[in-house]
């Protein structure tokens, strides 16, 4: 049929057939056609408008069949491989085959084309691969260690990292190789969850890593025991899963609190951590009687190393939190202590507030005040024999000592605590530093004591520390006074409540100290004749007291020895043996004496 016969002129019956199947890879009909088809219209009866609207028709036809082939799989590979269909299932779907495929569009391929290589694209993952226990025994020649396709599978049908089908075949690829490890796996708890249908549950390469799987040994493992908290404490720290779980919510911090979490947190490595107790690839829950935590299991496991622990006593609580499930023992010491040492110091405050208040308004204000300063007696005053001095010196030195490594435990981010935190590891250095002060500190009380009960005349001298039925109605008077009830400063006594309650302070305290810190240096020993929980309040009365203890010498001693206006800037007793404070003798109700009993700390 000729196009005169149909009405339709002969150029546009060339361009409809130019347009014919539109599935060829260049423009068909150019704007000489389109022109060309105008111009034929010229003397027929077809509306131009409607030759217009056919020719814009297969146009659009036209520029769809080629976008459509410029997206899609090129139907030269479709036809002949079937990877095409896999690979719109994979995570790869969407990537044109040319992406991997060096001269695919050649037919035959040509011989000799290298492999697609994962790096191409990923190249992180593949430097971390490189470093990895896998990619080293690879490099090293072991054709059989694992490589991208052994764990993800073909390039055309590799599951999406993050799909719940990928997580869930996790333990099955890594048992091809460790199948011992993933059978012990699969009976703990995070095996059973798993099976469960918890996809959330813990899986080997959330604890091992993905790409960069190194031994346990390396610094870098997640595993390793210096990051075993971390990486436990990234699911059991987490409150919205143990929300979403029931699990309890306070171990990580309970851990945080106890010795092996502060050790921990300062560098130490041999600490126990979470897996120490709770195991490794076979964790159980404590009602299993298979666990580790299982309370008849507990002596073995903290045996380890505590040896004896638990044959005379069960062990109890382990992970202690304040709050609910607090024993009750501790819940009394902190209460007690968290009212002592606010009520304690607060009242020091006060007391050498005013003090330094009044004797500043003496000094610098007072009209009648003369400025000449009181000659020094003929015979100065006898605070501190050498012997005592040399006692002093000792006890201000391990107490101080005692202080910094101690709280270097519990506040170990600190700047002022990690000089101390340089050599922790496989050795503690801050522990070493803090039991020869402690040994110090124990061998100057017991002197002092011993020197007490050999000497009458030092014996005779501290009697006057003892306390008497004067000394609550000195300081009540004293304490209105600095408070601004009253006009004239009371009587002091030569060896006031001043002294002797810093005196006795310090006896209670090396006391409670020595006691509770022999407690803690012999845990062992506790645990295998106490119960636990005598261990646990000793190590809070140990800390608290030591609070207590710090902000008491801080805050009353300091104050009498420095920045006491009678002494300022420093009272020199401890050196010399002679106070250079004169303005408690005027209010004296005793004469002083030569070579009068040295008063603790003074």
């Amino acid at each position: 049929m000729s196009s005169r016969s149909t009405g339709i002129p002969a150029c546009v019956s060339s361009l409809l057939l130019r347009l014919r199947g539109t599935g060829i890879s260049r423009p068909v009909a150019g704007p000489a056609c389109v022109v060309s088809a105008l111009l034929c219209l010229r003397g027929t009866g077809i509306p131009a408008c409607v030759v217009l609207a056919l020719i814009g028709i297969l146009f659009g036809a036209a520029g769809a069949r080629l976008q459509a082939a410029d997206t899609a799989p090129p139907v030269e590979c479709s036809s002949c491989h079937d990877q095409a269909a896999k690979l719109e299932k994979s995570a790869h779907t969407g990537l044109p085959c040319d992406t991997c495929h060096e001269s695919h569009e050649k037919y035959p391929h040509p011989a000799g084309v290298p492999k697609p290589v994962c790096t191409t694209c990923h190249e992180e993952q593949g430097g971390d691969y490189a470093g990895s226990v896998h990619g080293l025994a690879r490099k090293s020649g072991n054709e059989s260690a694992p490589d991208c396709g052994m764990c993800h599978g073909s390039a055309h049908e590799l599951l999406p990292p993050k799909s719940q089908a990928f997580r869930t075949a996790v333990p099955d690829t890594c048992g091809m190789c460790h199948n011992e490890v993933v059978e012990q796996y699969r009976t703990s708890v995070h095996g059973q969850a798993l099976a469960r249908g918890i996809t959330q549950a813990p899986l080997c390469t959330d604890c091992h890593g993905e790409h960069n799987i190194v031994k346990h040994t390396n610094q870098a493992s997640p595993v390793n025991a210096a990051h075993i908290r971390d990486t436990c404490g990234s699911c059991h720290g987490d409150v919205r899963l143990t929300r979403k779980f029931g699990m309890p919510a306070d171990r990580l911090v309970s851990f945080d609190a106890s010795f092996h979490g502060l050790a921990a947190k300062s560098g130490s490595q041999t600490v126990a951590n979470c897996a120490s107790c709770h195991g490794v690839h076979d964790i159980l829950p404590s009602s299993d009687p298979k666990s580790k935590i299982y309370a008849k299991n507990l002596p073995k496991t903290c045996g380890q190393c505590h040896a004896g622990a638990g044959t005379r006593f069960a062990i109890s609580q382990v992970h202690i939190a304040e709050g609910r499930t607090e024993p009750a023992p501790l819940r009394f010491v902190r209460e007690f202590y968290l009212f002592l040492i606010p009520v304690t110091i607060g009242l020091m405050l006060l007391h050498n507030g005013g003090d330094w208040v009044r004797k500043l308004v003496r000094l610098r204000f007072a009209r009648s005040l003369s400025r000449r300063q009181p000659e020094p007696p003929a015979h100065a005053e006898i605070r501190m024999l050498p012997f005592e001095r040399v006692q002093h010196a000792l006890l201000v030195i391990s107490f101080f000592t005692l202080v910094w490594t101690g709280f270097a435990l519990k506040y170990s981010s600190q700047e002022w605590a990690r000089p101390l935190l340089f050599m922790e590891g496989a050795r503690s250095l801050r522990s070493v530093i803090h039991r020869i002060a402690a040994i110090v500190f124990m061998a100057v009380a017991i002197t002092h004591l011993v020197s007490l009960i050999a000497s009458r005349k030092l014996r005779g001298h501290w009697k006057e520390m003892l306390p008497n039925v004067n000394d609550p109605r000195e300081a009540l008077s004293n304490f209105a006074y600095n408070l601004g009830l009253g006009d004239r400063k009371p009587d002091r006594s030569a060896h006031s409540y001043v002294e002797k309650a810093e005196y006795w302070a310090v006896v209670w305290g090396a006391v409670v100290m020595v006691a509770s810190g022999l407690f803690l240096w012999a845990d062992s020993l506790v645990l295998k004749l106490l119960p636990k929980a005598w261990l646990d309040v000793a190590t809070s009365v140990h800390f608290y007291e030591a609070v207590l203890a710090t902000l008491a010498i801080v805050v009353w001693h300091l104050y009498s020895s420095i920045f006491d206006p009678d002494v300022y800037p420093l009272n020199t007793a401890f050196l010399t043996g002679s106070s250079v404070k004169k303005e408690e003798q005027e209010h004296s109700r005793e004469p002083v004496t030569p070579h009068q009993a040295p008063v603790a700390g003074d």
